[in-house]
Formats: C-alpha cells, structure tokens, sequence
C-alpha cells in the first residue's frame, strides 16, 4: 500500500524543506502519511524552526476517560540536527501534579524541562505521560499511535490553547528514563523498542525481512528503495508491506509493526 503525503502548517514550521520534500510556500511542521482507510499507527516527518510546546499524553485509559479513542505513544529518529539543537524529555527534578501546573502557569517550566542536545542518528522512546517539547532546528521521523491527544502545557506566549490540567493529571513529571534513547549505528541492523503499541527497528537491506515479516510493516527508506509486490518506496516516501509479504530492497530503512 502506498500512502498519500499530506503536509501540515505549523507556527514552528519551516518554509524551506530539506530534499526530497518540495517546499510549499508555507511553514511546514509535518508531513503525515494517510490513506484512506484508518490506520492504527502513523508515520510522519518533522522540521523545525522554532521550540514545540511543552506537552505531553495521555495513555489509552487516560485517553478514553476524556472521550477519546486512545492514547499516544510516540518515538523518534534524529534525521539531521543543527548545531545545538535539543530537545526536552521529562524534567530535571521530580513534580507534584500541584507543581507542575504552578510552574505552566508561571512560564518556570521551560526552565525545569530537561533539555539535551540531540544528533542525526539518534533514537528515542516517548511513553505515554513523559512532559516533552521538540526544540528548534530539527529534522526527524516519528512513529506513534495513529490518535490525535495532545495537552499542552507551555508554548511561550503563542497564542494557542494550553490544556494545563488535564497535562498535569497524565503527566509523569519526573525525569525521563536514559535507557529509553540510543544511538543507531548506521551500518548495522538493530530492534530498537518492542513495547505496548508497538515495535520499531533500523534494518539494512540484507536483514529488512528479519522484522516482523508475519506482520504488516511500515516502511521508511532513510538510503535506496524498498519493493513489496508492485509498490515501491524511496525516501520521503513510506510503504505498508502486508503481512507475509517479503520485501526487496537496497539501503536502510526505519520498519515499523504492530506489538
């Protein structure tokens, strides 16, 4: 199955895409990739000018509860970082749920996120509840649950909707796990997270039908081009491969699964 490009304008998006992607004459923050049908999980790139939001998710009970069809857990790929570009993941010290909305609302959260350098070729796992804000100058791939929950936190006087209770009532505002991110050898192939939703992996071409060949697979060319069937992706493109299918590909790729 192909999947249909579809780009989404952001505040702190950029209107100068790196290639292969055309620029649009507008910020673009995202490129999602639909199709027709609902999909349980979604694939997407980011670029960005400017700091994302301090936000976070709500797990699928959390989600549920609020009337929505589930939670979100997400991961990402470092695609290609300007120097000193960081990212923010959890908080340098451990919050109450009354704390964290008092320092939301006095703006001492940008200060208490952890924020870290990031480089092209890094890996991180999301969980559902860790306080997270993508910052400026940054081009990466994510793969989550294919549901639309985000409560902002903190967006640095954008005018936006901030949802500072519900955040802190999800929120894990403690620091975030180190063993949750690592860095992806490029030449090597490597199982990157097998958890609740789903599992992820960074495959070479000769290993690509190692991972979850019995499954329908998400594929994301990073070098080259992948085939299944009469469908074939290169990168800027993704590809479901339907279960059983092998693939035939030179490169590497992001694949992604169902748990």
């Amino acid at each position: 199955m192909d999947l249909e490009r579809r780009f989404v304008v952001k505040p702190w998006g950029r209107e100068t895409l790196p290639a292969p992607f055309p620029s649009m004459g507008e910020k673009i923050g995202e490129v999602w990739f639909v199709s027709p049908q609902p999909l349980p999980l979604l694939v997407k790139y980011l670029f960005t000018s400017e700091r994302l939001s301090v936000q976070v998710h709500p797990n699928d009970a959390q989600a549920r509860s609020s009337g929505f069809a589930g939670g979100k857990t997400e991961c990402w790929y470092i695609l290609d970082a300007e120097p000193n570009a960081q990212i923010g993941l959890g908080l340098t010290t451990q919050l109450s749920p009354e704390e964290l909305q008092q320092a939301a609302q006095d703006g001492s959260i940008e200060q208490l996120v952890h924020w870290r350098p990031v480089k092209a070729g890094e890996f991180l796992y999301v969980p559902p509840g860790t306080i997270h804000a993508i910052g400026a100058g940054i081009t990466l791939l994510e793969f989550q649950q294919n549901q639309d929950v985000t409560y902002r936190l903190y967006d640095y006087g954008r005018p936006r909707e901030l949802h500072i209770r519900e955040a802190a009532n999800v929120a894990n505002a403690m620091p975030y796990p180190p063993e949750l991110s690592r860095h992806v050898n490029p030449g090597s192939s490597a199982l990157l997270v097998q958890g609740e939703h789903f599992k992820f992996a960074h495959a070479r071409a000769d290993s690509i039908n190692n991972y979850f060949l019995e499954q329908r697979r998400w594929v994301v060319p990073l070098e080259g081009e992948v085939r299944s069937g009469d469908h074939s992706a290169k990168p800027g493109d993704c590809l479901v491969a339907a279960a059983g299918e092998p693939l035939h590909a030179r490169g590497r790729f992001l694949i992604g699964a169902e748990a």
